[in-house]
């Protein structure tokens, strides 16, 4: 079996899986030697696959398009509706800083106090043992409460979190529009909220070298949105005009229009990685490339990965074909 199917292979099983222990995941890559490891890992192969599934599952598709909304998927919204609230509740304190207001660290501990209560409302009451490895998941997916910031470590973790709750069968086959439009596009917005509210600072940027200050996945996601669009070309999306009329049904144009909001001065300057990105040909193209950065500047990086943790869900063992 592949492992782009392995990750969502709990399709159809309406049994509980067999007893796992479950465990509170921890880190493992603790040097740089140890990154060899993370490549030959279960989790790796399980990770990406669960990324390239999604890719699939989402190619040419619209955001506003039909798709099935399953409970738990309801459910999971409903979990990142109450992080949103949670931010209204907390508003941003005077501080001599700009960036990287304090605020975030009392928003942090609330998740941090709630994580397993509220993925527990999340997975059935048989699976219950499995909610302090998966909350590891949800309280590393959204920033680092010492540093206050934020980047693509953290949104890796929270495809960790759905990959997990796939692997224990809360998630299935038939979810993946779901896991990308209606849940992973929530996380975005609460996430742009609290980089926006508390002006989180960019982990591990890259300034204008890197593709995005804070996210990458939805370019990924996004790109393949538009794989074989009758009229919009890679060229469009610097276009002001065709990104304010076509942002709400692609994933791209959203993150783009977040950049333009965010930034000043000529985006070829303030963002010139997806400057350059604009200049290829297809968005199939544009998606094999952004596949291929993520997996170098990603997921093959020690001070991104070096954070990741391991658990029974997302091994750090070799894969065993």
């Amino acid at each position: 079996m592949l492992s782009s199917e392995r990750a969502l292979k709990l399709k159809d099983e309406v049994a509980p899986p067999l007893q796992q222990n479950f465990m509170i995941p921890k880190k493992e890559i603790n040097m740089v030697s140890d990154m060899a490891k993370w490549k030959r890992s279960q989790a790796y192969a399980d990770y990406m696959g669960f990324i390239l599934t999604l890719n699939e599952g989402v190619r040419g598709k619209k955001l506003t398009c039909e798709y099935k909304v399953s409970e738990p998927i309801e459910k999971l919204v409903a979990l990142l509706n109450t992080l949103d609230r949670w931010i209204d509740e907390t508003p941003p304190v005077d501080q001599p800083s700009r960036f990287g207001n304090k605020a975030f660290r009392t928003w942090y501990a609330k998740l941090d106090q709630e994580a397993e209560k509220l993925v527990a409302t999340v997975i059935p009451k048989h699976l219950a043992d499995a909610a302090p490895e998966v909350a590891v998941y949800l309280k590393e997916s959204v920033g680092n409460s010492t540093r206050i910031d934020y980047g693509t470590g953290h949104e890796a973790a929270f495809a960790a979190f759905l990959c997990c709750l796939c692997k224990i069968g809360v998630l299935r086959v038939d979810d993946q529009m779901a896991i990308v439009f209606k849940v992973f596009n929530r996380y975005l917005e609460v996430m742009r909220k609290l980089q926006k509210t508390y002006r989180m600072e960019p982990a591990g940027s890259q300034g204008v070298w890197g593709l995005d200050d804070f996210q990458f996945l939805p370019f990924i996601w996004g790109s393949s949105q538009l794989i074989d669009h009758p009229n919009l070309e890679p060229r469009h999306f610097v276009d002001e005009k065709v990104v304010n009329e076509n942002h709400k049904d692609f994933m791209f144009l959203e993150c783009i229009l977040f950049i333009t909001e965010m930034k000043t001065g000529p985006f070829a300057e303030h963002s010139n990685q997806l400057w350059n990105i604009s200049a290829v040909p297809s968005w199939s193209k544009v998606n094999q490339g952004l596949i291929r950065m993520y997996k170098a500047e990603c997921l093959e990086k020690f001070p991104v990965i070096q954070h990741f943790k391991f658990g029974s869900l997302l091994p750090i063992q070799p894969v065993t074909s």
